[in-house]
Formats: C-alpha cells, structure tokens, sequence
C-alpha cells in the first residue's frame, strides 16, 4: 500500500490540458437512492445532473474535452450535443471498469493524455472551483479529491503515462488513499465535492447554486429527506 499523502493550499499548481471521463448508467437506473424524493422524476434528474457536470467541465479553462460513458441512448446524444464524446460500455462490470475504459480510449489516440474521472452527479459545478482542483492535481502522478461527506471521491487524476487505476464506490476516499495518490485538501471547492444521492444532498447541491437543467427539475422533487 502506499504512503498516504495530502496536498493543502494553493502551492502546487501546473497548466495541464484535461481529458475529464464522465461514467453515466442508464438513466432507467440511475439514481436509485433519489426514487424516494424524485419519484418518477428520478431518470429526468439523472440527465439534468449529467448534463450540468458535463457543461460545467466543458467550461472549465484546464479541461481539453470530456468522454462519457454510457449506454444509454437519450442521456449519450443530449451530451453528444453539449461537445462530449460519448463512449459504449463496453466492459458492461461496473462503474470502475467503465472509467479504465474510458481512459485507455482516450489514450488510443492520445497516448500522452492527462485524465481525470469525475463523477455525474456534480450539479453545481463551477468551472473555477474545478479549474482549481485539476490546477493542483496536475503537480502529482495520481491525485483525488474526497466528496463532501468525506467517504467517497468525486474526482481521480492520473498524469500522462500514469495508470488511473479508479476504485470509486463507497468508501473510497480510503482506497485511493491507500493505493498512493495524494489528496487534495483545498478549501473553497464544495461544487466539485457535493455529490448527489439523496434529496438531502440536492438540497446542499441547491444551496451551492444548482445548474440550469437541474434548476429547472427541482421545484418537483421532495427534500430534504426527514428521518
């Protein structure tokens, strides 16, 4: 395992160009967890969160292009719209095989990409908040960023001829901590953190300032989640 290491501040900064790889399931899965506050809205919201983060990215001044993956034929095209290049699942096992996918496709015709896997569910990502992060990843071999509850990963970088080596999926922040790469600890980046699973979380996502097309979805969706 290796060293744990983090990275605090605004010390190391470089002007690395960005391949962002997006995994997105179909949207007749997607989400499950919002079923309770979303209802049959739920599918609509899982678009409008990809394409919010997807927008956001291609906004962003560090990000070259973003690839998503999906099998989903709606949520491909309307992405394919906003200048993604949408990618089949094409190892059909899980969300970690999608963005080893994803990345070894980008590095088929970029051999010297840098990549990042960045999360779907990022609706209130501002381009200067993840300007910042890639800014700070591109110091290291392999960098990532913990999303606001602490426990998972919202973003994971691999420098060019560096393995991106995902292990997203519930805990973790601990797994690509122990697998060597480097935290970052900025402070002022909750857009790129705040990750949405529950009506709970799209009420904090809400308060951070929610994109356009999830803005226009949430009036219908039941939050917060009261226990």
């Amino acid at each position: 395992m290796g060293r744990t290491r983090t990275l605090s501040g605004e010390g190391a900064v470089t002007n690395t160009a960005w391949t962002l790889v997006v995994p997105l399931k179909p949207l007749s899965e997607a989400k499950s967890r919002l079923a309770a506050a979303a209802g049959a809205a739920r599918p609509a919201l899982a678009l409008a969160f990809a394409l919010d983060t997807v927008a956001g990215a291609l906004a962003c001044a560090a990000v070259r292009d973003v690839v998503v993956v999906t099998d989903d034929p709606v949520a491909g095209a309307e992405l394919a719209g906003l200048g993604a290049r949408v990618l089949p699942d094409l190892p059909a096992a899980g969300l970690n095989a999608a963005l080893a996918h994803g990345a070894r496709a980008v590095r088929a015709r970029r051999p010297g990409a840098a990549v990042a896997a960045m999360n779907a569910d990022l609706p209130a990502l501002r381009p200067a908040e993840l300007q910042r992060v890639l800014e700070t990843a591109g110091a290291f071999p392999r960098a990532f960023l913990a999303d606001a509850a602490g426990i998972g990963t919202t973003l994971l970088s691999a420098a060019p001829g560096v393995e991106l080596a995902p292990a997203f999926g519930g805990p973790s922040r601990a797994r690509h901590s122990a697998s060597g790469a480097v935290e970052i600890r900025l402070s002022g980046v909750p857009s790129v953190r705040r990750d949405v699973d529950t009506g709970t979380d799209l009420e904090a996502a809400a308060a951070l300032g929610l994109g356009a097309r999830t803005a226009q979805l949430y009036g219908s969706v039941r939050v917060p989640e009261h226990r």
